[in-house]
């Protein structure tokens, strides 16, 4: 029987949930309507091109994402300690460095671009539209540091659905642009990248706007001009947050970078073919992150509070209701995934060869969401270095599996893919109770009993 505080807890799961499902959900239209505006051309060699680019594009910045994840949880547990200068500080701190790090960036486009699509193993025709694809992205990399803490900031504070409207509007306008400048005036991979830089500008604008409307963003001004604010303690604790999930992050994302240089070697079709999959992926990981979002927020106001009992109730209820929600996207795509897979490309080859591959793509939600659920949970605890270690033994699994499921072909890049979406659920379970002993003490005896 459920209990009246547990329907609360459950509204409160949903309560952030649902609107962070559906901003994902707009949030990857960006991904998909590039790919399947450039795939109505007709040509492997641009819709690889747009996924190489993309690729690397998502290596350069979701390694940062730590300034969105970060900011989400500083931000949460200083509204569990009912503490409004702590949350300003949150943000002006992260948007200090947000700005450095773009600066880095600019300075480094030169070297960067050259470098990381031949890491990526950007060849021929491939090369040339993937290039031109990064060079118009690249200027709107600090415009996409600067939202992530934005968007992190306002999630902290349950302004979810403000971050929906949005994320949606911006969407619609970047969908708009796509077809405008692809299938209108012809402009090919440029028209694409164009209308994406286009868009995110738009998107950091009005995250902006709803950001100073909140009552903390008056402290926030008036602490960027004291010095105490950029205090080296204070800078300190910061960036040992953000340099756990800097290092998690740039191992996961070397993951799936390692995956897309894998599928190269077997050709456009076959790349092109991936990167098809890998928006399905991301899709159903971007809808079931937000049980991710809900966790970062509530179990970062739970440790903020020092409430061990509904930290618990949290865990348990999180899970449970991203495994569901797991089950049924993987139901849905076994589903209906043929045919909106095949629609990607009217490359006749590719939508036959995208059906061959297409079952991994069915069983990654349900393989997956568990490691997302327990992410949300670490990060909002602050358990960052925790959750750089079980990263570290996820990567080795799959370094493993991708050598000895070599013979396999691309069939065994996505097992050993999967293996290592596995990796990380059993390592982050395994270390849950000692964690939550170290930070809330051993449980009373009747909490026990």
């Amino acid at each position: 029987m459920i209990s009246h505080s547990d329907n609360g807890l459950h509204r409160a799961i949903w309560a952030i949930a649902l609107p962070s499902m559906l901003t994902n959900v707009a949030t990857a239209l960006f991904g998909l309507a590039d790919l399947w505006v450039i795939g109505q051309l007709g040509q492997a060699e641009a819709q690889a091109g747009v996924e190489l680019g993309a690729k690397f594009m998502m290596g350069l910045l979701v390694v940062f994402n730590f300034l969105r994840s970060g900011t989400v949880a500083l931000t949460a547990q200083a509204s569990g300690r009912n503490d409004p200068a702590g949350q300003a500080a949150a943000l002006v701190r992260a948007l200090g460095l947000a700005l450095l790090i773009g600066l880095i960036l600019l300075l480094l486009m030169p070297v960067a671009i050259p470098f990381g699509l031949d890491l990526l193993y950007a060849r021929g025709g491939v090369a040339t539209e993937a290039a031109t694809y990064v060079g118009i992205r690249y200027w709107g990399g600090a415009l996409w540091l600067v939202n992530a803490v934005i968007v992190g900031w306002l999630i902290g504070r349950r302004r979810v659905r403000a971050v929906l409207v949005i994320e949606v509007a911006a969407n619609l306008i970047h969908i708009a642009l796509d077809i405008l400048f692809v299938l209108v005036l012809d402009w090919g991979v440029a028209g694409v990248a164009t209308a994406t830089l286009i868009s995110e500008a738009g998107k950091l604008a009005a995250a902006a706007i709803v950001a100073a409307r909140e009552e903390p963003a008056a402290l926030a001004l008036r602490l960027a001009r004291l010095r105490a604010t950029w205090d080296r303690t204070a800078m300190t604790a910061l960036l040992r947050l953000n340099r756990d999930l800097f290092l998690r992050t740039l191992l996961l994302t070397g993951a799936i970078l390692l995956m897309t240089r894998v599928g190269a070697h077997h050709g456009p079709v076959v790349l092109a073919v991936n990167g098809i999959l890998y928006q399905l992926f991301i899709l159903s990981a971007l809808i079931l992150d937000g049980f991710e979002s809900a966790a970062q927020v509530l179990c970062g106001e739970a440790v903020g509070a020092r409430d061990r009992t509904r930290f618990e109730r949290l865990v348990r209820a999180l899970l449970l209701w991203g495994i569901a929600g797991g089950l049924l996207i993987t139901v849905v795509y076994a589903a209906a995934g043929g045919p909106f897979a095949a629609s990607f490309s009217t490359d006749p080859a590719v939508a036959g060869t995208v059906l061959t591959y297409l079952p991994w793509a069915v069983l990654l939600p349900v393989l997956g969401v568990t490691s997302y659920v327990f992410d949300g949970i670490y990060i909002g605890a602050g358990w960052t270095r925790s959750l750089l270690t079980t990263m570290v033994i996820a990567i080795g699994v799959y370094g493993v599996l991708l050598l000895a499921a070599e013979p396999l072909g691309n069939h065994g890049l996505w097992l050993a893919f999967s293996f290592f979406l596995l990796a990380r659920a059993v390592s982050q379970a395994l270390l849950l109770a000692r964690l939550e002993r170290r930070t809330f003490g051993e449980p009373a005896l009747a909490a026990t009993a």
